[in-house]
């Protein structure tokens, strides 16, 4: 800022162990003044304090499979307890199962989110322990062509991707208006910068997504933090599979899949537990003034 001036305005200092706190004057000539606090490092909780969801509860949409899987074995090995929500109970069982070991309390719940009902029995259920954290993570990525989406199609990719979300939100916020919590979405990269075609319904609904929550980051920032992840270029089981059977009906996509690993910087797709790892930070203390962020976790797409 031309001509402001830093002037030192007090400093209380005691021993080394002890907190000490500077308060610094930022002069302008327009008057604006703002005060910065510095702390010292004693007061810093160390980093396993940061990471660990010790007495925290998660609930993790879409948890039986792909990045809501691996999202939900971190979040157990950080010590969160766990709701798992799915409508594959076969699946969603074998991961309840698997984390049996991690010495977690895990709860799962077969639930059709695409259904505003089954949300709302779900939330009465967790009366009285709701979750902390919120990740909501499930959706579907049906590929058709624009001309050819009719209402039916619409209504259901909306009902699953956008939704959901908005209402889980919503008694997310309800329920712990006075606790607050944090809220994580999983968006997309092709929300921001589309590059498969036969996808708009898709893109449309998770740039719906995205809008959501910094909505709720400013209206509710004060007792809650939201942030949505922007996946891109991640190998699932299903993602795989879609592939796998589009292929059999227009060998293009063999081209676009090349175009997009070739813009790829960081030279390979991406793996569920590299989103899981990011949501994990968004979740913890890590990231304590992290709010309304929209982040790529696409080995550098967006910036390619």
């Amino acid at each position: 800022m031309i001509g402001a001036t830093l002037t030192r305005l007090k400093g209380r200092h005691q021993s080394s162990s002890a907190f000490f706190q500077d308060e610094l004057l930022l002069q302008s000539p327009n008057t604006i003044s703002v005060v910065f606090m510095l702390r010292s490092e004693e007061n810093l909780l160390p980093l396993r304090d940061l990471i660990s969801l010790n007495g925290k509860k998660t609930l993790i949409t879409g948890a039986a499979a792909g990045i809501g899987m691996a999202m939900a074995y971190r979040f157990a090995e950080a010590g969160s307890a766990l709701d798992l929500v799915d409508i594959n109970e076969a699946s969603l069982s074998k991961v309840k199962e698997d984390l049996a070991g991690k010495g977690v309390r895990v709860k799962s719940h077969v639930v059709d989110i695409s259904k505003k009902k089954e949300i709302d029995v779900l939330w009465m259920t967790l009366k009285r322990e709701e979750p902390d954290i919120l990740i909501n993570n499930a959706g579907i990525y049906p590929f058709k062509d624009f001309l050819k989406v009719d209402e039916e199609f619409l209504e259901k990719v909306f009902d699953i991707n956008f939704n959901s979300v908005f209402w889980m939100c919503q008694h997310m916020v309800r329920a712990r208006r006075e606790e607050g919590g944090i809220i994580i979405n999983i968006g997309t990269i092709e929300a921001i910068l589309p590059f498969k075609e036969s996808l708009m319904h898709y893109t449309t609904s998770k740039a719906g997504v995205i809008a959501l929550t910094r909505d709720i980051a400013k209206e509710y920032g004060r007792k809650f933090r939201a942030n949505v992840l922007v996946p891109g270029g991640i190998l699932t089981k299903g993602t795989k599979d879609a592939a796998k059977g589009l292929l059999k009906m227009d060998v293009g996509l063999i081209g676009d899949g090349i175009r997009f690993n070739a813009r790829l910087p960081i030279g390979r797709f991406g793996k569920p537990d590299e989103v899981a790892l990011m949501a994990l930070v968004l979740a913890s203390g890590l990231s304590s003034y992290v709010n309304g962020a929209v982040i790529p976790v696409d080995g550098g797409f967006l910036s390619a």
